[in-house]
C-alpha cells in the first residue's frame, strides 16, 4: 500500500473515532464549531473553513456522517479537520498501529 493510501485509511479510522465520540458527547461537536470560527476570523483555509462550517451547521448524525463517508469530499475535508485532538494520543496511536496492521504497511 503507498504511504498517501496508508494516511487515508488512518484518517478515516481517526474520524471514525471522532464520529463515535461525538456520538456519546454532542457537546464536543462545539469545539469543532469554535476552531472552524477561529480559522474563518483568521483567514486559514478558507475554503475548508467554509465547507466545514457547512458540515458542522448539520446534526450530530449527518456530521458523523461525513466524517466517515468515503466520498472524494469527505477525504479532502478530511485533511483539513476541526477534530484534531479530539482522540486521546494512546487511542490515535492504537488507531494507527490497528490501521498499519490491516494494511500490511512497513
Amino acid at each position: 500500500m503507498d504511504a498517501h493510501r496508508l494516511a487515508e485509511e488512518r484518517s478515516l479510522a481517526y474520524h471514525r473515532a471522532v464520529a463515535a465520540r461525538l456520538r456519546s458527547d454532542p457537546a464536543a461537536l462545539e469545539a469543532a464549531r469554535r476552531r472552524v470560527s477561529a480559522w474563518r476570523e483568521a483567514g486559514v483555509v478558507p475554503f475548508y473553513a467554509a465547507e466545514w462550517d457547512r458540515v458542522l451547521a448539520g446534526t450530530v448524525d449527518s456530521v458523523c456522517a461525513t466524517l466517515v463517508s468515503e466520498t472524494e469530499e469527505a477525504r479532502a475535508l478530511r485533511q483539513s479537520t476541526p477534530f484534531a485532538g479530539f482522540v486521546s494520543p494512546r487511542e490515535r496511536w492504537r488507531i494507527w498501529r490497528e490501521t498499519r496492521g490491516r494494511t500490511g504497511a512497513p
